[in-house]
């Protein structure tokens, strides 16, 4: 008989709503429950493409002795974590409190007013029934100790960022010198030899190359140093566009390595991966011309549009690693099917892609992966590399034709705010720097979607989650700082203002709805932003999300957010707003730049000026692309075929009935030009 989850949207909690446990999801109904029965709270939190959630469910929930003690002992509650992150991250923080590495699925038992006293990840079916009968025992028996612990937890949940991490406000120092010691702290991180950070597994951690791109650009002075940050860069995406981790046939990234090599991935495919990757790539393409870059930035965004486009225009969440049970089992082939599909291309084809007689991975599957570039394969195989082109496409389509009639992973097409956000801020990235019709074509077409679909048309708010027609769950703060970015690439990749106008809606609305009103007697003011809206569900705690991790976080969004806006506007108060925000931030960015990176990268735009670049006049669009062709990442671009009245553009016209280009730093601006390369003499 079907449980409460029965009634959700969510594809994570539908798939346990047939478990003979009697979950809830998280809502008034459960935490109501537990108050009137008296019982602990058993809070389980997990994601669709979590492989080790899916372990957890057959080895456990499945079971009706399992169920039996959980329903007799608890109340249970089902948290998809990418539909509830703010539920996720307070119990997240709490276990890891606790001393626990955190990770999921997460299990994390709670008194009867939701308030933590222990937690854990993964357990095996033995261990998990011991813990089971030895909570609830405490629970029974040593209750006020456990009401002890976990007034102490929601204690420290509850901690200030000046009581946490010592902030105070301070003025920022934007100076090379500040530069220069947030690069040494992230580069001694840096694997030299494979790529990506020391440590397995590997996860490409978008913001961390994006930072060292922005450090290349602020110290191109020094030759030394540039070719070393670029060098480091380059290998990491060489070795990840190259690597397991890269779907070699059909495109898109999967959410990490589980080795030190980029081989074996778990292979889960992630939204919000790939459209930071698009960002990512397209940006060091427009450095480095590197034709691996583009392949990557077509194939993904192929990827995605293929299979996880919805027909109203926005993006599902991921795929699943497993399908028919097996992970990998979708990707990866044997030997004898390698060998019968491609025929006398199979000795060259495994060469090139590391595969062995025995399989190079588990249960005799081979990934495809490789270490050596295109160039490098053909030169030593005596070819062309036009005739290696070839021979790829060729073997490539062959294996996706087997590929395609396998029984696919499983889809989570629930739609998230935040991720579609980083999606359109790359297929808006990827047209700036590929001038590729069909990027901007499905750029508009999720711009569109997310306002019409994913925004309260009363109140002007954003929701997190929608499936199957319906919007749910207030925005959280990613959500919003994720869209306005999107928004402001679009704006400069058209000149359509409307999307900046949009951009300041959504941004006014989390000035109103996420700042925090406590002003410190000592630290003032309090600039950063709650991570969830004040109109939305009370937790035991309302936090801030500060550190940059696969995804940067919201406040370091939201303070890039705010200074583009400022120059794009001339809203000198969004300025002020994002340098208190990098002021209050600055020591522990200083002491911890590997973990905010995201922030460390403002730190190395905002060394030098930014250049505002004003277009006007027939040809702007073309002298857009040309500027955006090439890598400048400090600059901020406004135009118009016409007359406007934004701040950059009122009262300038053409020169001598040429399109003018009008290049400003700090509200000064040069003579104007007409042509980009009079832009870059004064850039450069």
């Amino acid at each position: 008989m079907p449980n409460q989850l029965q009634y959700e949207t969510s594809p994570y909690l539908l798939q346990h709503a047939n478990n003979p446990v009697d979950w809830y999801p998280w809502g008034e109904e459960a935490l109501t429950k537990a108050v009137a029965e008296d019982k602990p709270i058993l809070v389980s939190i997990g994601y669709s493409a979590c492989h080790w959630c899916h372990v957890m469910e057959r080895e456990s929930f499945e079971k009706e002795d399992v169920a039996w003690l959980m329903n007799e002992n608890f109340v249970c509650i089902k948290v998809d974590r990418e539909e509830r992150p703010d539920v996720d991250s307070i119990y997240m923080d709490a276990v890891q409190a606790m001393g626990v590495q955190g990770g999921w699925p997460l299990n994390v038992f709670l008194m009867p007013d939701a308030k933590p006293f222990y937690g854990l990840t993964y357990l095996p079916k033995k261990n998990w029934v011991n813990l089971l009968d030895s909570v609830r025992s405490a629970f029974d028996e040593h209750r006020q100790d456990l009401v002890q612990s976990a007034e102490g937890f929601a204690r420290e949940l509850n901690l200030t960022d000046a009581e946490r991490y010592g902030l105070t406000q301070n003025d920022p120092l934007f100076a090379p010198e500040t530069v220069e010691v947030l690069y040494r702290k992230v580069a001694v991180k840096t694997d030299d030899e494979k790529g990506g950070m020391r440590r397995a597994p590997k996860f490409p951690m978008p913001s961390v190359w994006r930072f060292l791109l922005r450090y290349y650009d602020a110290t191109g002075n020094d030759a030394e140093t540039s070719d070393r940050t670029l060098h480091q860069v380059k290998l990491t995406l060489d070795r990840m566009a190259l690597g397991g981790i890269y779907d070699q046939l059909g495109g898109g990234f999967a959410r990490y390595s589980t080795d030190g090599d980029w081989f074996a991935p778990h292979f889960e495919k992630m939204l919000y991966d790939n459209g930071q990757l698009l960002t990512l790539y397209a940006e060091a393409y427009s450095l480095t011309k590197s034709p691996l870059y583009k392949h990557v930035v077509y194939q993904t965004i192929g990827f995605a549009q293929r299979e996880l486009l919805s027909p109203e225009g926005g993006f599902y969440s991921a795929l699943d690693a497993d399908s028919e049970g097996v992970e990998g089992k979708f990707y990866t082939f044997t030997t004898p099917e390698l060998r019968e599909i491609l025929g006398a291309d199979y000795d060259w084809f495994a060469e090139l892609y590391s595969l062995t007689d025995a399989g190079n991975w588990e249960h005799g599957r081979n990934i495809l992966h490789r270490t050596e570039s295109d160039e490098a394969f053909a030169e030593r195989m005596g070819w062309s590399l036009a005739d290696l082109n070839v021979r790829l496409d060729a073997t490539h389509i062959r294996l996706l034709q087997v590929r395609n009639e396998r029984i696919r992973p499983g889809l989570d097409d629930k739609i998230l705010c935040s991720w579609n956000g980083l999606m359109l801020k790359g297929l808006a990235t990827a047209y700036r720097v590929f001038g590729e019709p069909e990027f901007l074509t499905l750029a508009l077409r999720l711009a569109y979607f997310l306002l019409k679909k994913m925004r309260d048309a009363r109140s002007g708010r954003l929701w997190h989650t929608y499936k199957l027609g319906r919007a749910r769950q207030a925005g959280f703060l990613d959500d919003y700082a994720a869209v306005i970015d999107g928004f402001l690439a679009l704006y400069q990749a058209t000149f359509t203002e409307s999307w900046l106008t949009e951009a300041d809606q959504l941004t006014k609305y989390v000035l109103a709805n996420f700042s925090d009103a406590s002003v410190d007697e000592l630290t003032g003011p309090e600039p950063l932003f709650f991570f969830t809206d004040k109109n939305g569900e009370e937790l035991i705690a309302r936090r801030k999300e500060l550190f940059d991790n696969v995804i940067p976080s919201s406040n370091s969004m939201m303070a890039e957010n705010l200074y583009l806006l400022s120059l794009l506007l001339d809203r000198p108060d969004y300025a002020e707003r994002a340098d208190q925000m990098l002021g209050r931030m600055q020591p522990l960015v200083q002491q911890n730049a590997d973990y905010l990176t995201n922030w460390a990268a403002q730190f190395a735009l905002r060394s030098r000026p930014t250049a505002e670049i004003a277009i006007v006049g027939p040809d702007a669009d073309q002298f857009r692309a040309e500027l955006d062709a090439e890598f400048y990442p400090n600059k901020v671009l406004s135009g118009t075929t016409d007359k406007s009245e934004l701040p950059l553009l009122e009262q300038r016209g053409l020169v001598n009935g040429q399109t003018a280009i009008y290049v400003c730093y700090n509200r000064a601006c040069q003579l104007p030009v007409t042509s980009v390369q009079e832009v870059w003499q004064i850039l450069h």
